[in-house]
């Protein structure tokens, strides 16, 4: 997860970004998409869970660390994803992604 300060309007945007985790105990490297379970525009809550990724000991749920609108989708189902490699980038409703966030 990382949070990242943007100016909006004369304030600030904070975006989440939900990476790819290091699993515990599990020396992995990458981890693939096996499907979304939260879309583009979908509210989540703290918690929740948001995609399920696997890797080649383990499939699990991510969870979101935060409440807030899902934005935008970085990886597709079924694509590799590197350890602390962006996954989704989660925000308020009206907030956007900067360019070079994607």
């Amino acid at each position: 997860m990382h949070q990242q300060p943007w100016p909006k309007h004369g304030g600030v945007v904070i975006l989440t970004t939900l990476k790819v985790p290091k699993t515990g105990g599990i020396p992995t490297t990458k981890a693939s998409v096996l499907r979304w379970l939260k879309h583009e525009g979908d509210i989540v809550k703290v918690g929740e869970a948001v995609v399920e990724l696997e890797t080649e000991k383990v499939s699990y749920e991510l969870e979101s660390p935060i409440a807030g609108v899902l934005l935008k989708i970085v990886a597709g189902e079924s694509v590799q994803v590197p350890v602390g490699g962006p996954l989704c980038h989660i925000g308020q409703p009206d907030d956007l992604v900067p360019a070079g966030k994607e």
